[in-house]
């Protein structure tokens, strides 16, 4: 569905509702300096986007890619404009779970339109950030590309902050013998931060394209603003590249902790294994079922055959507590 379409120039918005994609396209194509379109599309039904395509001229590999949502954050210059593909991110914090969308981005000098697909980052801040901006409005769409790139980079921060909550508690977790091993959470949250590395890594190459003017299109007072993204973006990247290192740690201790603790479990087991053993042994042999034992007639035989099994069974004890085989 379309949840907005406004038409921008002079650094301000034209109209107090939205306009329909028809006008859109008539503005886009007559658009001049800093005039352009915005249109935000939100899990697009189908014909939605080969309607668009019709209407602004779209490149049918970009809409193809647009039509999936599962696409590895880039930015494509084609003649026409860019396609830019974002990965999104948001903290659940009720399942303690990061939840990843995507926002396709087709550019070009009169118009932009955003395609949002999942969880994530909504654009209605972006776009009210933006349009309190009117020196930004007036460079053109190369602006509301800075909104939504700094928009979906910021959500990318407390995202960071919460996963880092997380592992400090998994760390308290795994050291405290009170609580099982945490192995299956540990495993989900090296999970998540291999996926948010996913989003974020692939993005700071094309980000540091932008800041050093690679892309002609882009006026160069935005190029500034884009710097400060790439900025985030890597503060971000260098964090999560981190939670993957420590997550790694934590998840050798603890299994590292499971097998000491697995070892003591034996351990307990074979010494008692052996105070049964030992009593075992010497009923075995003598049989326990001759006249006076063990050497047949002997009349203390018996008594005597239970009395070395007690002080075998003692003597293990003492020794298995000694090696703290037995607490």
């Amino acid at each position: 569905m379309i949840v907005d379409c406004a038409h921008y120039q002079d650094g301000a918005r034209q109209h107090e509702g939205a306009i329909t994609p028809e006008e859109a396209a008539n503005i886009a194509q007559r658009a001049e300096g800093g005039e352009f379109v915005w249109i935000g599309l939100h899990e697009p039904e189908p014909g939605d986007l080969e309607r668009l395509q019709a209407l602004f001229g779209l490149h049918e590999l970009a809409v193809e890619d647009a039509r999936q949502a599962h696409q590895r954050p880039k930015i494509e210059d084609y003649d026409a404009g860019f396609f830019i593909v974002l990965k999104t991110a948001h903290y659940h914090e009720d399942r303690e779970e990061v939840h990843f969308g995507e926002i396709h981005v087709f550019a070009a000098r009169g118009y932009v339109i955003t395609v949002r697909h999942g969880a994530g980052s909504e654009l209605a801040s972006a776009r009210q950030r933006l349009e309190a901006r009117p020196d930004l409005l007036r460079l053109g769409a190369a602006s509301a590309v800075w909104a939504i790139l700094d928009k979906v980079v910021d959500d990318y921060l407390p995202v960071v902050d919460a996963i880092d909550d997380d592992i400090e508690e998994v760390e308290n977790e795994v050291f405290d013998d009170d609580i099982p091993a945490p192995t299956k959470r540990i495993y989900g949250l090296k999970r998540e931060v291999i996926e948010f590395h996913r989003a974020v890594g692939p993005l700071l190459t094309p980000l540091g394209t932008l800041e050093q003017g690679g892309y002609e299109r882009v006026p160069e007072q935005l190029r500034s603003f884009f710097r400060d993204v790439a900025d985030h973006a890597r503060r971000v990247d260098e964090q999560v590249t981190s939670q993957r290192e420590l997550l790694t740690s934590v998840l050798e201790a603890n299994l590292a902790l499971v097998s000491v603790s697995q070892n003591e479990v034996v351990k307990r087991i074979s010494a008692w294994a052996a105070l049964v053993a030992v009593p075992t042994f010497i009923a075995s042999v003598y049989g326990m079922n001759f006249e006076h034992m063990p050497e047949l007639h002997w009349r203390i035989g018996y008594p005597l055959s239970l009395l070395v099994m007690a002080v075998a069974v003692v003597a293990l004890i003492r020794f298995f507590r000694r090696i703290g085989w037995l607490s």
